[in-house]
């Protein structure tokens, strides 16, 4: 197999995400459940927007975090996803390109406007989210560059792209070349939601299409329908790798020989959740991809999350390779 010219290409929904604080009084009144992402249309997304609070306006995404996440540690990164030429379109293209990943997707020239994802943080750091996916509806098989999957040595996909039928598509054509090149392909479920409207398609994946699954307790548990300990149980085996993040308990490693328990990195005063399980996968796949033995790719992974979540945004502040160091293989 020739060299990997990029350790993790990433294909998801290129996203704005604009980032207020919130009291939970302002969640009832809304009818948004904590901690959730809600899928909303342009009309809801503008009337939540003049209601919100003052707001930041950073390039979010969850794998596209994901891939900042990979070339902060030093990491070849690349990424696919689609925006319309407009404001906030140009500000995700340059945003990531200024992390130093490869992003060549072209944007769209009509259609809806570049995706954005409204934040309401509250005083206990969750996150709210409600998203108008807006261009990220546009992502089609036709975006697929499969001589770039077949060059990356892992292809890392979010389970949100399962709901646009075309992305999903796009999906399976990504999964197939990645296959195809005898490379790895890797899943975020991304939300326990996500999870209930998917189940049944995302049960199928893990069973035979994905190598490398990662979920959160509440997503694992809506996958088996059952508690954490069965769940394990029952993804044990069904792929190479899974990776079961817990917040502050830190996270399981499963694979077919062994359960893992690996700890979180203490955090003094966390500020903000938005980014955490999006750049623990970035440490745990820049470990991977080095060859790191698994406990190793979730140290990284805990220190990059640790990092994300001491600051507003979902994008690393510090060089994550100054705070991992270099993995060992």
């Amino acid at each position: 197999m020739a060299q990997a010219e990029f350790d993790v290409l990433g294909i998801g929904n290129a996203i704005v995400d604009v980032l207020a604080r919130s009291e939970d009084a302002f969640l009832g009144e809304h009818g948004l459940a904590k901690g959730s992402m809600t899928l909303i249309d342009a009309a809801q997304a503008d009337a939540l927007y003049d209601r919100m609070g003052p707001g930041v306006e950073v390039s979010g995404g969850s794998v596209a975090n994901s891939i900042a996440g990979v070339a902060s540690l030093g990491g070849r990164a690349a990424y696919i996803g689609k925006v319309r030429d407009d404001e906030l379109g140009r500000i995700f293209a340059h945003d990531i390109r200024a992390a130093g990943v490869a992003f060549d997707t072209p944007p769209a020239a009509d259609g809806p406007g570049t995706a954005r994802c409204l934040i309401l943080v509250t005083p206990d750091a969750q996150r709210t989210m409600s998203t108008y996916l807006g261009a990220c509806t546009g992502l089609g098989p036709e975006d697929i560059d499969g001589e770039r999957v077949a060059a990356s040595a892992v292809t890392y996909l979010e389970g949100y792209l399962w709901d646009p039928p075309r992305a999903k598509e796009a999906f399976r054509v990504a999964m197939d070349a990645a296959h195809a090149a005898g490379r790895r392909v890797a899943l975020t479920l991304s939300d326990s939601f996500c999870v209930e409207r998917h189940r049944d398609e995302f049960l199928e994946l893990v069973d035979g299409r994905v190598d490398v699954l990662f979920a959160n307790e509440a997503e694992i548990r809506a996958l088996y329908r059952t508690d954490l300990e069965a769940a394990v149980a029952a993804v044990r085996g069904r792929c190479e790798i899974a990776v079961v993040t817990r917040s502050a308990e830190g996270c399981l490693v499963v694979t077919r020989d062994a359960v893992a328990e690996v700890p979180a990195k203490r955090v003094e005063h966390v500020v903000d959740t938005t980014g955490a399980g999006d750049l623990f996968a970035a440490g745990f796949l820049h470990g991977l991809t080095r060859g790191a033995p698994l406990a190793d790719c979730a140290r990284i992974g805990a220190v990059a999350a640790a990092e994300v979540i001491s600051h507003y945004g979902a994008r690393p502040e510090t060089p994550l390779r100054d705070l991992a160091g270099s993995p060992a293989t």
